[in-house]
């Protein structure tokens, strides 16, 4: 089934990939110079943002609800589970006051879930799986609308868990005597039919549906142009899609990882690069299933607070799996960790939300690992670019200080976010150090660091020429691709005999950084790994500047080469990169979005 899905993966993203060549091409999209340059197939966006976007691209999190008729308590009767839920007291409020809390901004309905009896809250005229008679979904749309939460409606592509309870979920007889011949829906094309009908049903009677979030394709819909017809019936609709990143699709879904270092580091298993549309989806249960199972599962709140900010911090949203009871109520430790967020978000509010990942095509300082310890993200304010947010969500082991790269970002002020009491700091050697720091928050401790704005002690865009010129075009929309070729050497000309204290490298965030196994084989960091820096004055005659090991870490690396080196050209040797044989997708493949070359480092004590 794993070779047979990654086949039909595979076929659909190139047909995909043609079409958004064939996109890209007539909207005149600069797409890559150089040899070996170029867009190469996770460039899944065009580069307007469709204006159908704005909501997910200005959300920070989610509510990904798994509810169903096998809820615990199961029901086997489509009936039985809806009076069972009215007697409850659902209500939909009650979900959108939930979400509000968490400052989510959507919330995905996941009820005709393969493992949930293929339930569908909502009147239906088309036989087949249990449709409800009160149209839970209609509420849900109407009061989310009412208090600016928007409903994504989840649909699946599977039909193989129809049998799973020990009764049958899926009725054949009535769909084929609905549609006039036999069909059967626990085969994927029977099913693939069955969903599809239902997709436009949907769209036909809720106007206000604002998107479909869809675990993964069904071949017929392939066969049938599903997406394209959702497009043009409902042009302002959004598709999400569970770990699959096809060009049509607004958002791509990364489901929960873990084994990070640190734990909460999602984003360290994220393959898909900034500025396409990303999603986290995680259980905020540390245990158990998707859905209710019956037990009050515990919740471990430093660690998704982590994720919560880890995702704002690379620009990646946060879809967080409650689980909803039978009457839609969560329980105890999840209504604690709701009711936790509701007091803690507030007064860090403006920087996690309006913000942009810092350490990555939007500027700003460097995130990741930092002094004794420490780690911590950046998020830089959309409306005021020069204000940027330091969040330690580790603290140094030791000390009242954290220091970090300042990206050649001049600080005119730092204060702490919740208190806003100024803290002394100091910039030298191109680092950060904020100083006498007594109030440590035990799960993100944030500093609102102001700039002059801009950025000093870097040659700007277009003064530093490149063998490849998406190497210093200051565009992160191209890229230098070595298509496997290693050893690869990048050659920069300062044009004339300028000074060079460091390189900063913005490798593309196509591939994770954490090692984990998919279909059985292991991925790893499509990165810099042993490389030289050498220079030249002529670009014949090199000697080298500094040989080392590049971190495999997500944002802006630097390559350091002293105080007193002046050259005209400076050369960059990649001998390695981190990922294994094992991993043919990344091995040997290295893509790098920019080099920017500094001059100096801000200084300020």
């Amino acid at each position: 089934m794993a070779a047979t899905r990654r086949a039909r993966r595979r076929r659909l993203w190139s047909s995909w990939a043609a079409a958004l060549t064939l996109l890209l091409a007539g909207t005149g999209a600069h797409t890559g110079t150089g040899t070996g340059t170029g867009v190469a197939a996770d460039r899944a966006r065009p580069p307007a943002d469709p204006p159908r976007q704005g909501m997910l691209r200005n959300a920070t999190a989610g509510l990904f609800l798994h509810w169903g008729m096998f809820t615990s308590p199961k029901h086997y009767d489509c009936a039985a589970w809806e009076k069972a839920v009215t007697d409850g007291g659902w209500t939909p409020d009650y979900w959108v006051d939930e979400a509000k809390k968490l400052k989510a901004s959507y919330i995905v309905l996941a009820t005709f879930h393969s493992r949930l009896g293929y339930a569908r809250p909502w009147p239906s005229k088309i036989p087949g799986t249990c449709a409800t008679k009160r149209d839970f979904l209609g509420e849900l749309i109407k009061a989310g609308e009412a208090k600016g939460v928007k409903t994504i409606l989840y649909m699946t592509d599977d039909p193989k868990w129809h049998d799973e309870q020990g009764v049958e979920t899926l009725d054949s007889a009535a769909y084929s005597a609905h549609k006039g011949r036999d069909i059967d829906l626990t085969q994927r094309p029977g099913f693939g039919e069955f969903s599809y009908d239902n997709f436009f049903e949907v769209m036909d009677n809720y106007p206000k549906l604002s998107g479909f979030w869809i675990d993964n394709d069904n071949e017929y819909w392939e066969q049938h142009k599903l997406y394209e017809q959702i497009r043009e019936k409902r042009p302002g609709m959004t598709l999400s899609n569970n770990n699959e990143d096809t060009a049509i699709m607004d958002m791509v879904s990364h489901e929960q990882k873990t084994g990070m270092t640190p734990p909460y580091d999602q984003p360290s298993a994220i393959w898909t690069p900034m500025p396409r549309l990303t999603e986290s989806c995680y259980k905020v249960p540390s245990t158990g299933a998707w859905w209710y199972d019956g037990q009050d599962r515990p919740v471990d709140t430093g660690l998704n607070v982590g994720r919560y900010v880890a995702n704002s911090g690379t620009s990646i949203k946060s879809l967080m799996d409650l689980q909803a009871m039978v009457d839609g109520r969560f329980p105890p430790q999840q209504q604690k960790f709701t009711n936790f967020m509701k007091d803690y978000l507030p007064p860090i509010r403006e920087s996690l939300g309006a913000v942009d990942g810092g350490g990555y095509l939007y500027g700003g300082m460097q995130p990741g690992a930092w002094n004794d310890g420490a780690y911590g993200y950046i998020t830089v304010s959309r409306a005021k670019p020069a204000t940027q947010y330091v969040h330690v969500t580790t603290r140094p082991t030791g000390g009242d200080q954290v220091r970090l790269r300042d990206n050649g970002h001049r600080v005119k002020k730092v204060t702490d976010l919740r208190t806003g009491k100024p803290l002394p700091f100091a910039q030298s050697d191109g680092r950060l150090t904020i100083r006498s720091i007594k109030n440590w928050d035990p799960y993100d401790t944030v500093f609102k660091v102001e700039t002059t704005g801009g950025r000093e002690g870097v040659y700007p865009t277009g003064s530093v020429k490149a063998s490849e010129p998406a190497l210093t075009d200051g565009d992160f929309a191209t890229y230098t691709d070595n298509k496997g070729g290693l050893p690869v050497s990048y050659t920069l000309d300062l044009g004339g005999r300028k000074k060079a204290t460091h390189l900063g490298v913005n490798q593309r965030e196509w591939s994770p950084t954490h090692n984990r196994s998919t279909f059985g084989r292991p991925e790893d960091s499509a990165r810099i790994k042993d490389y030289t820096v050498s220079a030249s004055d002529d670009g014949t005659r090199w000697r080298r500047i500094r040989a080392g090991v590049l971190e495999s870490a997500r944002g802006i690396r630097f390559i350091d080469l002293g105080d007193r080196l002046t050259t005209r050209y400076l050369k960059l040797d990649v001998a390695t990169t981190w990922a294994a044989a094992g991993a043919p997708n990344f091995h040997r493949q290295l893509k790098i979005d920019e080099i920017q070359v500094g001059h100096g480092h801000v200084s300020r004590r």
